[in-house]
Parts: C-alpha cells; structure tokens; sequence
C-alpha cells in the first residue's frame, strides 16, 4: 500500500479537551457580546422613539399652523393627509398608547386639541431619565 493511503486511513480527530476549550472560549466571546448587543438595540429604539415624537410634534406645528388649531385626535392627522399613519411607540409596540397633552385653555365651548404628546412608556431610558417625559 502506498504511504499516501496510509496517511488517509490515519485520519486525526480533536480530543474531547481540545473540544471544551473551544466551546468555554465561544462561550465567553458570547456572554461578552450580549449585553453589548442588548444595549444596541435600545439605543436603537431610543433614536426610533425620538424621531417619532419629533415626526408627531412637527405635524401637530404643520396642523396648527395650517388650520389655526390644534388636532383633537392623532386619528384627525391622518384624516388630514399629515400622517400616512400614527407611528408606533417602539417602547409599547402600539401606537394607541402615546400620552397626549392637551391644550390649556381651550376657546370657549371648543374641545382641547392635542398640544404634545409623549411616550406612553414607563420604562427609564439609558440617560436615567423616563421616556414618558421626552
């Protein structure tokens, strides 16, 4: 037989240590990157949360400044061709939970429209602060 058909036949195998230190080490290499990822994704909802509200409050300017009044609803917007639709709240997945802030001092006999409008979240943000008050 040839010496290269010996050489198959001889085929090398990784031992059941050589084995274990390459799963210890993947597992540290993960435990080290969830939380990194974790906090990636909260930043990214964070950047969806704050353009969202950004998207909001813009419109609601546009309403006012169009109409001379603010929207009694986030549906109103819609209707009026300022949304497509009302965006999610990437903290709740809904967007039938935004906090609305009305107007103050509504004219006499008018219901108060929308003036702001927060995160309907309770969750605390990276920064410390909650989002229901961005």
């Amino acid at each position: 037989m040839c010496s290269w058909h010996q050489q198959i036949d001889q085929r090398q195998g990784y031992t059941l240590l050589e084995l274990m230190i390459v799963v210890a080490i993947a597992g540290i290499l993960i435990t080290l990157a969830v939380p990194s990822f974790q906090r990636a994704a909260v930043k990214a909802r964070e950047a969806a949360l704050k353009q969202n509200l950004f998207t909001l409050r813009s419109v609601i300017d546009q309403y006012y400044a169009d109409t001379g009044e603010y929207p009694k609803s986030l549906e109103s917007l819609v209707k009026a061709g300022y949304l497509r639709a009302i965006p999610l709240d990437p903290f709740t997945k809904s967007a039938d939970t935004w906090q609305l802030i009305f107007e103050a001092e509504p004219e006499e006999g008018e219901i108060p429209g929308i003036f702001d409008v927060h995160s309907g979240s309770d969750l605390i943000a990276l920064n410390g602060t909650p989002y229901n008050e961005w």
